[in-house]
């Protein structure tokens, strides 16, 4: 009798630790594949490490050297179906399913997040700060680009100024960066969560204001169809009313972990 008991108590504990290994190895795979919402957004796990943000080049691009945490980042802009599926129109001046969003408000955008949110009954959606979004463009570079230092190459990567055709292309067309994501240099300026603040230094300093969604001359990030090379660096920064909306300017969402 006592033999049978411990017999059932160790395969009861085998059966335990099966579990565990299975939750373990179902939690590794899930921070780091993509993820699918409800209307087929696809997330890409940004992992957890270190950077230097900036490059020390201008005053406003002092390097810093910041801790991440992991999360998941949109594989591409925010496309038109996508914005439709939600907010049941397209403001775009550039029309096209699988083109990026534009023209869209700071404001805008998280009129957007909150109906997302609401629609796939969670609260995880959300804008990038300028932090994170430098840090999953950068996916581990340090150069100028996250591909290198050449602007020779840029066309490989980004729709800018020089092979844009005078407007936004579709998404994933271009060279993804090393982690995975399209179109973070060129094709749209991206709106980040957070305020812009001239000093980078300064900016980190109100991170903990962050979290309260009350921007100010919010962050864009990228560069765009626009513009030059310069501007679609992997530090370079600029800022523009929450309340407006300009045909060069889109997004692209962080899905927390």
């Amino acid at each position: 009798m006592a033999d049978e008991i411990i017999d059932d108590f160790e395969r009861m504990h085998k059966k335990d630790e099966r579990i565990g290994k299975m939750q373990e190895e179902n939690e590794k795979k899930m921070h780091t594949t993509s993820i699918k919402n409800s209307i087929n957004m696809e997330f890409v796990p940004i992992p957890a490490g270190e950077f230097q943000m900036g490059q020390n080049k201008y005053s406003y691009e002092t390097a810093v050297n910041i801790v991440m945490k992991q999360f998941y980042l949109g594989k591409y802009l925010v496309i038109q179906k996508e914005w439709r599926s939600v907010m049941g129109n397209d403001p775009s001046c550039f029309e096209g399913d699988d083109r990026p969003v534009e023209c869209v408000s700071w404001n805008d955008v998280q009129e957007y997040i909150k109906k997302l949110n609401t629609k796939e009954d969670t609260d995880k959606y959300r804008l990038p700060t300028e932090v994170e979004w430098e840090y999953a463009c950068r996916a581990g570079t340090a150069t100028r680009y996250s591909f290198g230092d050449a602007d020779s190459n840029l066309g490989d990567y980004a729709w800018y100024y020089g092979n844009s055709g005078n407007g936004t292309q579709p998404v994933g067309k271009k060279k993804p960066n090393p982690w995975g994501l399209y179109d973070m240099h060129g094709n749209l300026w991206e709106w980040c969560h957070n305020r812009y603040n001239e000093n980078q230094e300064n900016a980190l300093a109100y991170a903990s204001t962050w979290d309260d969604v009350v921007a100010s001359s919010p962050v864009l990030r990228g560069g765009s169809w626009v513009n030059y090379p310069k501007k679609c660096r992997s530090a370079y920064r600029i800022t523009f009313h929450p309340n407006y909306g300009h045909y060069s300017l889109g997004f692209r969402l962080l899905r927390s972990v």
